[in-house]
């Protein structure tokens, strides 16, 4: 709670400065970043001059943002040497496998940045100031960069969802990948059952990074490539398993509804849609990061929005689905909803 008032103690305006001032923190992520600062914290010593010489920058630059990153918990710091918190030890160091740094990339394009620069605009409207349907316009080359930088956030929502899918379910199966990106979703059902063949459906540039993506997993005989617009082009089929993965969120209901009846129509009976996405409660406030979601599709798409649980039902019903059920991933903003056809 922010409101600093009653038993919380005197109210102050600190939450006015801190939402005001929090394009600083955003900033200084980056640059730490793009200047290697975290792969230096972790080679040591840590001191200013070293880490300075590391990344090629001022003395002072060095100090006055490593005790920035400090201050909000980032690093830490003893000694006048600073060193990593648990966190950018696992998360931004680039040297952890679990490294999130290469996604600063795709989050501080300038298509995903610059709308929150003509909010007030935006908000007036109802939609993103981006041309044509702004993120999802046809051939939108930050999907190639989506695929190329933000596997490593979608890397652990893999496995849950192909546990999901496959539950249950051995022998051969073919499978429908649309909005593939990077491919790895599609790629660890192949991984966890040896008889699927994965087609993943995007546009052709992104299907690239998703082959290279199989090639490395070792399962490029298994994975075929459908390049082009999935409200266009023809899925074929029919599939066993379709995997919408962070998909839905950037259209409105009717295009949504539309999909999942194109969806349906290329499934053999008993098949299961897969989507991954965020899902607030119904009071599209909580939890925070999935309900704070639906602003990143007010700026950058045209009709896009967070939807709850029972609007997902409600589409997947509309569609012929049945049987619809939620699955929250453990330690993620994201939920898997699955309807069966």
């Amino acid at each position: 709670m922010h409101s600093g008032h009653g038993a919380e103690g005197p109210l102050t305006p600190g939450l006015v400065f801190e939402m005001l001032q929090a394009h600083q923190r955003t900033a200084a992520l980056k640059a730490a970043i793009d200047l290697d600062v975290f792969r230096a914290i972790g080679d040591g010593p840590g001191d200013v001059a070293s880490i300075a010489r590391h990344c090629g920058a001022s003395e002072r630059g060095i100090r006055i943002l490593c005790d920035f990153l400090t201050i909000y918990g980032v690093l830490r710091k003893e000694d006048e040497h600073y060193r990593h918190s648990p966190t950018s030890a696992a998360f931004l160091d680039p040297r952890s496998p679990a490294s999130l740094a290469s996604i600063a990339q795709f989050l501080s394009n300038p298509a995903m940045r610059e709308p929150y620069d003509r909010l007030a605009e935006i908000v007036r409207k109802g939609r993103t100031i981006l041309p044509g349907e702004g993120s999802v316009e046809p051939e939108n080359p930050i999907w190639v960069q989506f695929a190329e930088t933000m596997a490593p956030m979608m890397a652990p929502m893999v496995g849950p969802l192909g546990g999901v899918v496959l539950e249950g379910y051995t022998g051969p199966m073919k499978v429908l990948d649309i909005a593939a990106g990077h491919g790895l979703f599609g790629i660890e059902i192949a991984k966890q059952n040896p008889q699927a063949r994965v087609t993943g459906l995007d546009w052709a540039p992104v299907l690239r990074v998703a082959l290279d993506n199989a090639r490395r997993a070792g399962v490029e005989d298994r994975y075929e490539m459908l390049p082009g617009s999935a409200f266009e082009v023809d899925f074929g089929g029919p599939y066993d398993a379709v995997l919408l993965t962070n998909f839905l969120h950037h259209f409105d209901k009717p295009a949504c509804v539309g999909l999942l009846k194109k969806v349906h129509a290329a499934m053999r009976g008993g098949g299961r849609a897969a989507t991954l996405e965020f899902v607030p409660n119904e009071d599209r406030v909580s939890p925070p990061m999935p309900a704070a979601f639906s602003m990143t599709m007010l700026a950058t798409t045209a009709a896009g929005d967070a939807y709850t649980l029972s609007e997902l039902t409600a589409m997947y019903e509309e569609a012929g689905f049945g049987g619809v059920t939620a699955h929250p991933v453990p330690m993620s903003p994201h939920t898997v909803v699955m309807g069966r056809s």
